[in-house]
Order: structure tokens, then sequence, then C-alpha cells
């Protein structure tokens, strides 16, 4: 028997077709994996991130967390720049946080208003909200007055204008309301 002889050109293009495909299919694969990985994270900024937490489902638990989300979304309001339906979502947002009869003073065109103004200061101040600190959960002093749970607690908020940064110290009360959830009924500047 006589064994025949494989044309060497044969095996050259066989391999060079077997190759391109591996290379080809390598490139499919990290290409679409690439392209996935895009659109399954897409960066979305803080604003966006506390808008999209539903109070009516995850309302925070205590007043020092609700506190938390109330200075979070002060951040958001002095520290981005905003759409106008933005700053009227994350103003409606906040005043998830408000008991009732707080929200009941205030007008909600007149709200928007003066937080618009508000902002616009900080801005031209060039002014923005760089950290927060809360009471921790041991210092929040709780009592009941007219059948009502309240809570009182404080928050300093460092506010940097320019280089300097300048604290300010508020103190918060809350009441609970009829779902057990601790809304922010007032607060005040207190002075050193």
């Amino acid at each position: 028997m006589r064994k025949e002889r494989q044309n060497p050109v044969k095996l050259v293009i066989i391999g060079c077709i077997l190759a391109a495909l591996i290379i080809g299919f390598y490139f499919y694969l990290s290409n679409k994996t690439r392209g996935n990985g895009k659109e399954d994270n897409p960066t979305i900024s803080k604003s966006q991130q506390v808008l999209l937490r539903n109070l009516e489902t995850n309302y925070p638990p205590s007043p020092r967390e609700v506190l938390k989300y109330y200075c979070d979304i002060l951040q958001c309001l002095y520290n981005e720049s905003h759409t106008d339906e933005e700053l009227e979502d994350l103003a409606m947002q906040i005043q998830r946080l408000y008991d009732g009869e707080f929200i009941a003073n205030q007008n909600a065109d007149m709200y928007l208003l003066s937080l618009a103004g508000e902002i616009a200061n900080m801005e031209k101040n060039d002014m923005k909200i760089s950290s927060y600190s809360t009471s921790s959960s041991t210092d929040v002093d709780y009592f009941t007055e007219d059948n009502y749970d309240w809570a009182r607690l404080y928050c300093i908020l460092s506010i940097r204008k320019g280089t300097r940064i300048v604290s300010s110290e508020e103190r918060f009360l809350m009441r609970k309301d009829e779902d057990g959830h601790w809304k922010i009924y007032g607060w005040e500047l207190v002075e050193e």
C-alpha cells in the first residue's frame, strides 16, 4: 500500500481558515460581552438613585434613617445641576418626609420657588454640602406628648464655601404618624 502524500499548500490553507474562524469567534464573544455590560449597568446620578427609592414600600425605619435620607436629598438639591422636572421630583420626595401639619403650612408653588431661590443662592456663593453627620441612634431623644411619639435629634452639615468648610448644627423634631413612619415636624439652627 502506498501512502498518499498530502498537499502542503492544502494544509496551510485549511490551517489559516481554522485560525481565522477561531479569532473571529473570539472577537465576536468579547464584543458581545462588552456591549451587554454597558446596557446592564448604566450609570445613574445620585439624584436618580435618591428618586428611585419608593417611600410607600421602603420608608426609612428610624428617625436617624429619615434624617440621613433627608440629607442625601439635600446634597442632591444643592450639589448637582437639575432640570425643572428633576428639581420638582426631588422637592416632592423631600416633602414625603415632612409631617402633615408642616406641609399644611406651605403652598407647594411657593415652596418650589423658595427652594429654587435657596439653590441659586448657594450656587452663586459657591457653596456645597460636602458631608453631614447625624446623631447616633443612642443619642436620639424619644418622648411622648399629646398622644404622639416624638423624637429629637441633631445633624451637623459641613458646607464648603470655596476652600473653607463651615459647620451648621441643626436640631430636628420628628413625629410618628398613624402609619408608624417618623416624619420631620420641623428644625432649627442650634446657636453656639
